[in-house]
């Protein structure tokens, strides 16, 4: 099992590497263009191009970051693998469930 989620967390690092740059060249774009939040709403909601680039991010940062949470609690924590599973689980669900809903309210789909 540790070999496999080795190797999600490096599949999902690449793919998250250009999610990253253009969120923050997206970020440094609307900052420095005076953007305001209703002028950058404007523009993201009902844009399926934006929705559908922020789900894929938000579920390769839901199965990548809670793996590194894992690691850390078994190896600095000393939790047993069990409960570092469990406790990594409950995480990736947080992450997955809030990602979503951020998408949804920033892409327009709520309404």
């Amino acid at each position: 099992m540790d070999r496999t989620l080795f190797a999600l967390q490096r599949l999902t690092a690449m793919f998250m590497a250009p999610f990253v740059l253009v969120h923050l060249g997206l970020i440094l774009y609307a900052v420095r263009g005076g953007l305001t939040a209703s002028d950058i709403l404007g523009r993201t909601q009902g844009n399926w191009m934006w929705i559908l680039f922020y789900m894929a991010f938000v579920a390769c940062v839901a199965i990548h970051a809670p793996i590194g949470v894992r690691n850390i609690l078994i190896e600095w924590c000393r939790a047993s693998r069990r409960a570092a599973n469990g406790i990594s689980l409950v995480f990736a669900l947080v992450v997955l469930v809030l990602g979503v809903r951020a998408v949804i309210a920033v892409g327009g789909l709520a309404s």
